[in-house]
């Protein structure tokens, strides 16, 4: 009798896990991440700006990898230098400033000790910290290749 309990607990499990998939959108994409590569031209420097002066982790890279990250935030670094003769991002092939047309938004809890801690460094600040008409508080800043970062509050 056990046994055959057991069994039908388990199919009534495979039945209402089939269920559940039925519902799903497979339309959609499921299980989506972001991770930002940014290609840069001092690797020292800019892993020094994302770790010294906004805070990011170190994570285990390579030469010509390096990934940094807070909270759930991934930023993946790479020598521009490297880029393949014909990728859209080689400096080779630009005319303009990298990332134009992108603004990088980096949601943190306490945008005033960010704020804080940037200015601290001496870190050229291009927007100062303030409170915007639509409730966030945030400030701007460009990292040492130039790509445009809105630090806000959640």
């Amino acid at each position: 009798m056990k046994t055959l309990t057991t069994c039908l607990l388990v199919i009534a499990a495979l039945i209402y896990v089939a269920a559940l998939g039925d519902d799903r959108d497979v339309s959609k994409p499921q299980g989506m991440s972001l991770r930002l590569e940014l290609f840069v031209d001092d690797m020292d420097k800019s892993i020094e700006f994302y770790t010294k002066v906004l805070g990011f982790e170190r994570l285990k890279g390579g030469k010509n990898y390096v990934p940094v990250q807070s909270g759930s935030v991934v930023i993946g670094l790479g020598p521009a230098e490297y880029l393949p003769e014909q990728h859209h991002f080689n400096p080779e092939l630009q005319t303009g400033r990298r990332g134009l047309g992108t603004e990088i938004v980096l949601e943190v809890d306490d945008v005033r000790v960010l704020f804080n801690r940037v200015d601290a460094s001496g870190h050229k600040i291009l927007t100062p910290l303030r409170k915007r008409s639509w409730g966030a508080t945030d400030f701007r800043i460009a990292d040492p290749d130039g790509y445009y970062l809105r630090l806000t509050s959640r």
